[in-house]
């Protein structure tokens, strides 16, 4: 797989947030039951994302996601190229799977993503 499947932007207000997306650029913005988190689908269907509840906006960038058919093989191979794991394998959801965070050998913060 290895291609980008989530970005993520975080906010300090889902409603502002809502608003702004769906105005300027058409993004499709639903709260995700259950959880503190909005979900946001570009209307060509591209790559989508979510906005993470936060206190601040991100002033050093945006989380992305790549997908990867096994978490556990890529941290292995992301250590091994030099990164490191910031945050190990982690279950989202039944629904929405699994994420882990690395930082790449430059100390860029990523993260990857996978179903099972």
């Amino acid at each position: 797989m290895s291609k980008i499947v989530h970005i993520e932007i975080p906010s300090t207000d889902f409603g502002k947030s809502k608003e702004f997306y769906s105005k300027v650029f058409g993004w499709k913005v639903d709260m995700t039951p259950g959880m503190d988190y909005a979900t946001w689908t570009p209307p060509d269907k591209g790559v989508g994302g979510g906005f993470t509840k936060s206190d601040k906006p991100a002033t050093e960038g945006v989380g992305l996601y790549i997908g990867v058919d096994d978490i556990e093989a890529k941290l292995t191979e992301i250590e091994a190229g030099g990164g490191k794991i910031v945050t190990p394998k982690t279950k989202i959801s039944d629904e929405y799977g699994y994420y882990a965070e690395f930082t790449d050998s430059l100390g860029n913060k990523l993260a990857l993503w996978s179903k099972k």
